[in-house]
């Protein structure tokens, strides 16, 4: 009968060749599930956690003007952007959000959190769950790590301080798996004037052969650990 590992390896490889005729995205061929979680450094606060209302998979070179404007502003360098344009890579596009909370239910809206200056946040961490589209299996957990460590999105939004664009910022964590949008907002106070910077969407980077590599777990057991009263570091 064969090597069962081989005859599925010889479909994908088939299905890649139609997507590449059809100029379309192996993405395309899943449905997903995004969690946006906010860390906080009080290991008693419970994680503020959003569940994204729709994940839109579009291929990298869609946002090439967006990346190279950010590798002009010196957010990133020329080099990794490039380099991030040349890989086979999918987005993953989060424009809007709901939380995930008993007392707020269906409440959908654009994404709009605030970021800085505040420090009680830890680290953003995003994950991201698939199934094959027509699968009404459970969705498995995608095995790529998403983390935006406070100190890493701080110092790269203090460089944005003195610009003149408002919104449409873009900065990335170190690894260039996470990409946050943020707007700038001018704030007038009874003594001086307050610039805020506010989430207003998030685009997650994955290589196309890493669509398959799935672990174990559940939506509902990463839940349960971030809403738990204590988090573990």
């Amino acid at each position: 009968m064969g090597d069962p590992h081989a005859r599925k390896s010889a479909a994908i490889n088939r299905l890649r060749c139609q997507l590449r005729k059809k100029r379309e995205s192996l993405a395309d061929q899943f449905d997903f599930k995004m969690y946006i979680v906010f860390r906080f450094k009080e290991k008693k606060k419970n994680s503020a956690v959003f569940e994204v209302a729709e994940v839109v998979p579009v291929m990298t070179n869609n946002y090439e003007d967006s990346i190279m404007k950010g590798a002009k502003e010196e957010a990133y360098s020329y080099e990794s952007s490039r380099e991030l344009l040349e890989r086979d890579v999918v987005q993953l596009h989060a424009p809007r959000w709901q939380p995930v909370r008993p007392d707020i239910l269906g409440c959908t809206t654009d994404m709009d959190y605030f970021l800085w200056p505040r420090n009680d946040i830890d680290r953003i961490e995003c994950h991201v769950f698939s199934r094959w589209k027509g699968d009404s299996g459970p969705y498995r957990p995608i095995v790529c790590d998403f983390v935006f460590s406070q100190l890493d999105y701080e110092r790269q939004l203090m460089r944005l301080l003195g610009g003149r664009e408002k919104s449409g910022l873009i900065i990335n964590n170190p690894e260039q798996t996470v990409f946050l949008f943020v707007d700038k907002h001018l704030k007038q106070t009874s003594k001086s004037k307050v610039i805020l910077f506010k989430l207003s969407s998030v685009c997650l980077y994955i290589p196309q052969d890493q669509l398959m590599s799935w672990g174990v777990g559940s939506v509902d057991e990463l839940l349960s650990s971030c809403l738990s009263a204590v988090q573990s570091h």
